[in-house]
């Protein structure tokens, strides 16, 4: 399966150098990022060009491994992801309407986000997830992994439905967290949409 999905993605191809420019990633405190993102009915043109200028908006960071498109402000269920980025034999992963249909297992990792800079938390997760989407060929796939690429998943995914890793946080971690957190969303809320 994943060789099928890696073979999909090396299709893609994107020559991140012709992107015309990137997103500008909306930050913490920003209210798109609370939103709910809506399903793609047809994957057209448009699709494809979000995913590259994601992309290109992913890799202008160095520490990015994925991106949703609510966090570029867009309200469509779309994410792309590159965990193992440094790799030139490693394809990105786009897909198309990502939905989790089974997980299993607890892990808990430290988490941080290209929305919440400089901010990073240990977020329980379940270990292992079964993700099905689509591609940006409109093929449906089914990802099951157990490693980083299933933390990833969840991450992106959880963009898409307005919640960020720090809403898995306990009230107490949170709370400890209020001052960085207003700093953060004090700092960037100077930066224009």
């Amino acid at each position: 399966m994943e060789d099928n999905l890696a073979e999909e993605n090396r299709k893609l191809e994107f020559h991140l150098l012709e992107a015309d420019e990137v997103y500008r990633i909306r930050m913490y405190g920003d209210p798109v990022l609370h939103e709910k993102a809506l399903p793609i009915e047809a994957i057209t043109e448009e699709e494809h060009q979000i995913a590259k200028k994601m992309l290109a908006t992913m890799y202008s960071n160095p520490i990015g491994i994925g991106l949703a498109a609510t966090q570029v402000g867009i309200l469509k269920r779309l994410i792309v992801i590159d965990i193992d980025r440094d790799d030139p034999d490693n394809a990105p992963i786009v897909l198309i309407n990502p939905e989790i249909l089974e997980h299993e297992g607890e892990s808990v990792i430290e988490e941080g986000c290209l929305s919440i800079p400089e901010l990073k938390a240990e977020v329980k997760r379940p270990e292992k997830v079964i993700v099905s989407a689509r591609t940006l060929d409109d093929e449906e796939i089914v990802i099951e992994d157990g490693s980083l690429l299933s933390r990833v998943l969840q991450h992106e995914i959880d963009h898409l439905n307005g919640v960020l890793f720090i809403d898995h946080l306990s009230r107490k971690k949170q709370k400890r967290l209020k001052a960085k957190l207003r700093q953060i969303r004090q700092e960037y809320a100077e930066i224009p949409a």
